[in-house]
C-alpha cells in the first residue's frame, strides 16, 4: 500500500451547551492517506484492500492509543474514495478486517463499529460514527466527530478513518436514566 501520510487528530472535549463535562472527553481520529489501486476502472475482487486495511488499523491503533488517557470506551470507522474511485472499495477497507485491529487493543468490544463511507473531493468533510464499544444501545456514546484533511483524498487516492473515544457526549441529555416515551 502506498502511504501518502498519516495525520492524527486529537480533540478534548471540557463541555457543552454552557455546562462543564463531568469528565473531559478525549477523542482521537487517525487518517491514512494512500493510492487507491483500483482508481479509474472497476475491479470486482477488492481483496487486496480488506488485508490493507487490518495492515493500516494496527499502524493507527498504535499511534492513537497513548494519545487516549482513560480507557477506550467508544469507536468508529469511515472513508472516504477520491472522485476517480467507487464507494465499494472505502466499504472493502472498513468491514471484513478493520475490525479486529480496532477491538484487540482496546479489550474487545461486543457491539458493531459504526462506519460511514462516501466518494468525495479533497478537504470534504467526513463525519465519522461513534458508538459504544459494548453497548450498541448507550445513546451516551451516540456521537460523530468531523475529519477533514485539506488535501485528502487526492483523485486516487483513499482515506480512511479510525476514531476512538475515552467518554460518549460531554453533557448527555438524552439517554440512559431519562425517560424516552
Amino acid at each position: 500500500m502506498d502511504v501518502r501520510k498519516i495525520v492524527i487528530i486529537t480533540e478534548s472535549i471540557s463541555g457543552e451547551g454552557g455546562k462543564a463535562a463531568a469528565a473531559r472527553v478525549t477523542r482521537v481520529a487517525g487518517c491514512a492517506i494512500f493510492t487507491n489501486p483500483y482508481a479509474g476502472r472497476f475491479q470486482d475482487d477488492l481483496s487486496a484492500l480488506f488485508n490493507a486495511s487490518a495492515v493500516l488499523g494496527d499502524q493507527l491503533m498504535e499511534q492513537m492509543l497513548p494519545l487516549i488517557p482513560n480507557p477506550v470506551v467508544s469507536y468508529g470507522k469511515a472513508a472516504i474514495v477520491g472522485v476517480n474511485g467507487d464507494v465499494e472499495c472505502g466499504h472493502a477497507l472498513l468491514h471484513p478486517k478493520l475490525g479486529k485491529p480496532m477491538r484487540d487493543p482496546i479489550g474487545g468490544g461486543e457491539a458493531l463499529i459504526p462506519s460511514a463511507c462516501k466518494v468525495a473531493a479533497a478537504g470534504a468533510s467526513l463525519d465519522v460514527p461513534l458508538g459504544h464499544k459494548d453497548n450498541a444501545w448507550s445513546f451516551d456514546h451516540f456521537d460523530a466527530m468531523t475529519i477533514a484533511v485539506p488535501d485528502s483524498p487526492r483523485p486516487d487516492e483513499i482515506m480512511m478513518v479510525v476514531a476512538l473515544a475515552d467518554g460518549g457526549r460531554a453533557v448527555p441529555r438524552c439517554g440512559q436514566g431519562r425517560i424516552l416515551d
